[in-house]
C-alpha cells in the first residue's frame, strides 16, 4: 500500500483509504516511527509528535521569530495550534478503524507568553471522555523551563470516514 500522497510544495498526506483500515492508535504509532509523514501543519509550524499512547499525545516544538506576533511574543495561534493538535490527536488514538473526528470547539487559556527564549515547548493532550459521537480532551503547553504557558479543552465530533 502506498504510504503517502504527494501534495503541493512537497507536503504529504496519509491516503484516506489506508486511514480507514487502521485504528487511531495504529495511525499514531506509524506517525511516531516515521512510517507515515507528519501532518502538513506540523511541517509548516515546525513541531513534531514525540509521544503517543492510547488517550494521550505529546507534540514538541521550539518557537522562534517566525512564530511572533507584532508585539514581540509568540502568536497565540501557534500555541492554540499545538494544543488543538495534541488534544484532538489524543481523541484520535482512541478511535476504532473507520472512524474520524473534527474539533468543533476549543478553549485556550494563555498563562504566560512564549518567546524564542522559551526553549522546547511540549503540548500534551489527554482524553477526558469518548462517546459514540462526541469526545472531550484537555491539554497543557509547558515551556522549556517546565512552566505552564497555556492550557485548554476541546470537544470533537466523531464520524465514520
Amino acid at each position: 500500500m502506498e504510504v503517502a500522497v504527494k501534495m503541493a510544495e512537497g507536503f504529504q498526506l496519509i491516503p484516506l483509504a489506508e486511514m480507514r483500515e487502521l485504528s487511531g492508535i495504529e495511525v499514531f504509532r506509524r506517525l511516531l516511527d516515521g512510517r507515515f509523514p507528519p501532518a502538513p501543519i506540523a511541517q509548516t509550524l515546525d513541531f513534531s509528535l514525540v509521544e503517543v499512547e492510547e488517550g494521550r499525545v505529546v507534540f514538541a516544538g521550539t518557537p522562534d521569530l517566525r512564530h511572533y506576533n507584532p508585539l514581540g511574543t509568540v502568536h497565540g495561534g501557534y500555541i492554540a495550534t499545538l494544543l488543538d493538535s495534541a488534544m484532538a490527536c489524543a481523541v484520535h488514538t482512541t478511535l476504532a478503524a473507520g472512524l474520524g473526528y473534527t474539533s468543533v470547539e476549543i478553549k485556550v487559556n494563555f498563562v504566560r507568553p512564549l518567546t524564542e527564549k522559551s526553549g522546547l515547548v511540549r503540548a500534551e493532550g489527554k482524553v477526558i471522555s469518548v462517546g459514540r459521537r462526541v469526545a472531550t480532551a484537555e491539554g497543557y503547553l509547558i515551556d522549556g523551563d517546565g512552566k505552564l504557558a497555556a492550557h485548554g479543552t476541546t470537544t470533537c465530533l466523531i464520524f465514520p470516514i
